[in-house]
């Protein structure tokens, strides 16, 4: 497609304008590098309550990841939605845009499992997936620290570190205390992640 032939709403530079899509936000995955990733399932319904549906979701992100070669560093997994802060396959010749084929995989399998429990089969599961490529240091660390509390953040734990479905113990255990302090001293109360969950 030609630029100059797009809608004029399209035309004005500003890197995030696109035509009026309401309900499909244009995913910019051409380059490769570190991504804050945020899905929702269809009007906020709790699909996956109750612990063996966010084990098995929670399960199934890590698994689908490692199979497309996403590294999570970070993770928060709850009835109605999750967020992830990853990396995209090194050297991938299409940036990042694996990360479509990877969550399509995850929807794809949660929603048939959970459709399946429910004795539903075909019912609209996912709603839709947000991403923000990030690329400066503070935001991502900011970013890490946001997801490994937003069990907190949903009033679910006091400490990030008991909920079972998020990254936060598995961050504490497995990196240099000095690292844990740093990430856990960014202030997240200006960061612009959609979550009204």
């Amino acid at each position: 497609m030609n630029p100059d032939n797009l809608p004029p709403e399209t035309q004005s530079g500003a890197e995030h304008r696109t035509p009026n899509w309401p309900h499909a936000p244009s995913h910019r995955l051409a380059e490769g590098g570190t991504f804050i990733v945020t899905a929702g399932t269809y009007r906020k319904t709790r699909f996956f309550a109750g612990e063996e549906r966010l084990k098995g979701l929670h399960d199934g992100l890590l698994r689908y990841a490692a199979r497309h070669d996403w590294r999570l560093e970070a993770w928060a997994v709850f009835p109605n939605h999750y967020h992830f802060v990853g990396h995209s396959p090194v050297g991938a010749e299409d940036g990042a845009a694996s990360l479509t084929v990877f969550l399509a995989d995850l929807h794809q399998n949660s929603a048939a499992w959970v459709n399946r429990l429910d004795d539903s089969r075909g019912r609209k599961v996912w709603h839709n997936f947000w991403e923000t490529r990030l690329t400066f240091e503070k935001s991502y660390f900011a970013r890490l620290n946001y997801v490994h509390q937003n069990a907190v953040k949903h009033g679910l734990v006091a400490v990030a570190n008991q909920y079972r479905w998020c990254s936060a113990a598995w961050f504490e255990r497995e990196a240099e205390p000095a690292m844990v302090r740093t990430i856990y001293a960014f202030k997240t109360d200006h960061v612009k992640v959609l979550d009204d969950f």
